[in-house]
């Protein structure tokens, strides 16, 4: 049983895998971020495009 014990106490104490995870849930975020500055900005950029290539093709 004491064995036990100290396996979860050093499974407590074990903050190595910590990091990765945090990096990955931060990763995530900006990814997120990302898309949706994407589609919210998508057409907005299609819009002054297509209004260029008017002007252009005039």
């Amino acid at each position: 049983m004491e064995n036990k014990a100290l396996l979860v106490k050093r499974l407590l104490a074990d903050e190595q895998g910590q990091s990765l995870v945090e990096y990955g849930l931060l990763l995530l975020v900006i990814a997120a971020a990302v898309v949706v500055s994407a589609r919210a900005l998508g057409s907005r950029v299609n819009n002054i495009v297509q209004e260029l290539l008017g002007q252009l093709s005039r």
